[in-house]
């Protein structure tokens, strides 16, 4: 499967990081690139691409300003970049894929990617069997979200409901998932596990952390823009700026 890809960034410098990150990838296929939002609105209609990275300020109009004048029917897939991270929540409401912040991190990006892939498969209905199921549930207007999990323990294996998770770390080639006290590993990356959780239940917070959200308690506000959560049971987590408005607004309802 082919993606087409647009890359918006007033910054010529910039347009060329994303290209050549997107060049490590034999299924992505530039078709254009733009230098603000009104062209990126004529590069749209004319290369009709799939995916666009879009910077968020750029001179004249930006691109939000340009995706919101599409309707949501004409909007391609969207990855806002950015080096700010107060225009989540606006990306958000313009229905945007993901947001990433400059200096773009390549795990993130990869992430960014893998979502993208995920997302065109179910609108072209040629996704894997767990796509298809995904596409069918979402016809019914059910997401077909993850809510059980056979973990190993030695020579058994564990069901862990997804109720009962607290929280989820990153642990190399598994995910610790914590319920209470105790810790399972699951044989799956954080960035595909969180692709099988319910988005309203579970949230990442961070690269290598996603949390259930009625188990926070407390968020304060560091210094460095990231936040520190407390849990209701007491246990510390850090959230990082990237996830932070996104993180607020979920919290606020």
């Amino acid at each position: 499967m082919t993606v087409r890809v647009l890359v918006v960034d007033d910054e010529p410098l910039a347009r060329r990081g994303v290209i050549k990150r997107l060049a490590a990838h034999n299924d992505m296929q530039v078709v254009g690139e733009a230098g603000d939002g009104k062209a990126a609105l004529s590069a749209i209609l004319d290369t009709t691409p799939d995916l666009v990275f879009m910077d968020v300020q750029m001179p004249g109009m930006g691109g939000l300003e340009a995706l919101g004048t599409l309707s949501p029917r004409e909007r391609p897939m969207t990855i806002f970049l950015t080096a700010y991270d107060q225009f989540a929540l606006r990306a958000f409401e313009v229905q945007a894929l993901d947001y990433l912040l400059k200096p773009i991190d390549d795990e993130r990006f990869a992430e960014a990617l893998d979502r993208s892939r995920e997302t065109l498969a179910t609108r072209r209905g040629r996704s894997t069997a767990s796509g298809l199921q995904m596409l069918l549930a979402a016809q019914r207007g059910t997401p077909d979200y993850a809510s059980r999990f056979a973990v190993r323990i030695g020579n058994r294996v564990a069901f862990i409901d997804a109720a009962d998770i607290d929280w989820i770390e990153a642990m190399g080639d598994y995910a610790g998932l914590h319920v209470g006290s105790k810790v399972y590993l699951l044989r799956e990356r954080l960035h595909q596990l969180s692709r099988r959780l319910d988005p309203t239940q579970f949230m990442r917070i961070h690269r290598s952390t996603i949390v259930r959200v009625n188990r926070i308690a407390e968020m304060e506000a560091l210094s460095n823009r990231d936040s520190l959560l407390r849990l209701h049971d007491g246990t510390p987590l850090r959230a990082s700026r990237t996830y932070g408005e996104a993180l607020r607004a979920a919290l606020a309802g």
